[in-house]
C-alpha cells in the first residue's frame, strides 16, 4: 500500500512540475512571439493577462510540489540522513531544493512585488525597465527549472 500512496505522490509531483516549468516555456517560447507579433505594442497587455491567468496555477503547483516533495524525501525510498555530504544522492537533492527554493522566491517577487510596481509606474521607461526585469526572472526561472530536471534525472540513477 505504502508503494501505491508513494507512486500517486510521485505522479503528482511531476504533473505539478510539467505545468509549472511547461507553463513558463510555453509563455517564453509560444506566447510572447505570438503577441508580439500580432499585437505589436499592445503585447504587454496581453502578456499581463496571461500572467494573471497562469500564476495561480503556478502557485497551486508549487504548493502541490512542496507537499509532495517532503512526502517524497521523507517517506521514499531514500531520504537524507545527518551525514548527508557523505552521500552523492543527498548532495545532488540539496542542490535541487536550493535551486526549486531560488525558482519559488523568484516566482512570488515577480507576482507580488514586481507586478503592482509595474502597474503603479508613470514612467514609461521605468515600466519598461521592470518589464525587461520580470521577463529576465521568467526567463532565469526557467533554466534553474530545467538544471532541477537534470537534477531530477541525476537523482533518479544514484
Amino acid at each position: 500500500m505504502k508503494e501505491l500512496i508513494l507512486v500517486a505522490f510521485h505522479w503528482a509531483h511531476l504533473t505539478a512540475t510539467v505545468v509549472w516549468i511547461g507553463g513558463i516555456f510555453f509563455i517564453l517560447f509560444i506566447a510572447i512571439p505570438s503577441t508580439k507579433q500580432i499585437l505589436a505594442g499592445e503585447a504587454g497587455i496581453l502578456m499581463g493577462e496571461i500572467s494573471r491567468k497562469f500564476s495561480p496555477m503556478a502557485n497551486y503547483c508549487i504548493a502541490l510540489l512542496v507537499v509532495t516533495g517532503i512526502v517524497l524525501t521523507v517517506f521514499g525510498e531514500r531520504s537524507m540522513g545527518f551525514d548527508f555530504l557523505a552521500d552523492g544522492w543527498t548532495i545532488v537533492l540539496a542542490l535541487k531544493l536550493l535551486l526549486v527554493l531560488g525558482m519559488i522566491i523568484i516566482h512570488f517577487y515577480r507576482g507580488l512585488v514586481l507586478a503592482s510596481r509595474i502597474e503603479k509606474s508613470e514612467s514609461p521607461t521605468q515600466r519598461a525597465s521592470l518589464q525587461r526585469l520580470s521577463l529576465n526572472l521568467v526567463k532565469t526561472n526557467l533554466v534553474l527549472g530545467m538544471v532541477v530536471l537534470l537534477l531530477s534525472g541525476t537523482i533518479s540513477i544514484l
